[in-house]
């Protein structure tokens, strides 16, 4: 990933037409979202945390 981020980083240095802009950009912040909300994700499972199922019990009692 990074040989990516910086291959893009020497492709944007370039010129190129405003759509090329308009599109990379587009796909850096759906990256990035990506990114954060799968890092939220992972997160949550390492701690622990959630709202899961644990200690609940079927049937009444």
């Amino acid at each position: 990933m990074i040989f990516e981020w910086v291959n893009l980083g020497f492709n944007l240095a370039d010129g190129h037409p405003t759509a090329f802009y308009v599109v990379h950009g587009v796909l850096i912040a759906v990256n990035i979202v990506l990114g954060v909300v799968l890092g939220v994700i992972g997160w949550r499972a390492l701690r622990g945390g959630g709202s899961g199922i644990k200690g609940r019990t079927g049937g009444g009692g």
